[in-house]
């Protein structure tokens, strides 16, 4: 969209004085506050022309006006364009913060995606996201075989970096500790240092022509393998979430109907972790506002995530909110936090 100088400053102040208050901007306000070099009559034709454009709207009979989704489009891809450095837009205090919470505690994936959702919807009053790493390309570190009772088994699976996935294995007829002893050893001898993929697809072709002392044993792995070596955790469990209360307190959630609608988001973790999947191979900062969203029940909302790496894994970090938020300070946190959960896994 064409915009000229004068549009482009005057609808950046209305979107800024928005963000801040929460409040429709009036023409008067503007040029008081942001010293925009016009008269108040001035800003008042322009913001007429921007309403004409779609990028602005009056609520009610309100002499101010806010922005659309389409404003704040053009608004986030000018901070993007411009390339803002994360640091400079946010304080040391809430960088030593993110960092200090994400790294304390257990080293486990799940537990830094926890630390890291709720520190990042801490620091930017906004519910944290996250998405864990799919599984399949993890390599498997490790196999432990413990008995449980004399024909069932706990599989425990150590998987880099840093993942553990436990599963029970019913075995046929009683198992003697020598034929867990050799199956373990086989296991490890054979799978270790494989993706899980390649497990599940090579399984039977690299047990064959093992020991034949623990063959009834193994031949449960070789039968039931598609099932142990899918790890991947349940679509529901995949999505991590931190305090949806910080919405609460915004006065976009002040209604009892868009409070349903914010329950009814966090309720429904299988669409989130569909969501949030289809952004886990993108580079760089994700932004979907408003009406982007396929799903209208998302219309109120903007989601912001970023992608994190460890080796051949990778998954999603970010936030939501209302579309009333301060977008170039959650673009460099979720940024800087997705750099952080990274290194912490590498």
């Amino acid at each position: 969209m064409e915009l000229s100088d004068r549009e482009r400053k005057v609808l950046e102040a209305v979107i800024q004085s928005y963000v801040e208050t929460a409040q429709p901007a009036g023409s008067g306000q503007l040029a008081k506050r942001f010293g925009l070099g016009v008269s108040p009559a001035t800003i008042r034709n322009t913001m007429s022309e921007l309403e004409t454009k779609g990028l602005l709207f009056h609520p009610h009979t309100s002499a101010g006006r806010i922005p659309t989704d389409i404003a704040y489009r053009i608004y986030v891809d000018a901070i993007i364009t411009q390339a803002v450095h994360p640091a400079t837009q946010f304080t040391v205090s809430e960088r030593s913060t993110l960092a200090e919470q994400i790294a304390a505690g257990g080293s486990a994936v799940e537990a830094i995606l926890r630390r890291a959702a709720q520190s990042l919807g801490v620091v930017t009053q906004e519910l944290g996201v996250a998405l864990g790493p799919r599984f399949d390309r993890s390599v498997l570190q490790r196999i432990e075989l413990v008995r449980l009772s004399s024909d069932r088994l706990l599989v425990v699976l150590t998987l880099q970096p840093g993942a553990v996935r436990t599963i029970f294995v019913e075995a046929r007829g009683q198992v003697a500790d020598a034929a867990i002893t050799e199956v373990t050893r086989v296991l490890n001898e054979r799978l270790a240092g494989l993706t899980l993929r390649e497990v599940r697809t090579t399984l039977a072709q690299r047990l064959r022509d093992s020991t034949p002392n623990a063959t009834e044993l193994l031949n449960v792995f070789v039968e039931e393998g598609e099932q142990i070596f899918d790890v991947a955790l349940h679509p529901d469990d995949d999505v991590v979430l931190g305090q949806a209360s910080l919405l609460a307190e915004q006065p976009e959630f002040a209604s009892a109907d868009s409070m349903r609608r914010l329950m009814a988001l966090t309720d429904t973790r299988q669409y989130l972790a569909d969501l949030l999947r289809q952004r886990s191979n993108a580079s760089g900062v994700t932004i979907t506002i408003g009406n982007e969203h396929a799903d209208p029940t998302l219309e109120p909302f903007t989601l912001v995530t970023a992608q994190y790496r460890a080796g051949g894994l990778n998954g999603v970090i970010g936030v939501i909110g209302p579309t009333r938020m301060p977008y170039e300070k959650v673009i460099a946190l979720v940024t800087h936090t997705s750099q952080l959960v990274s290194d912490l896994l590498e």
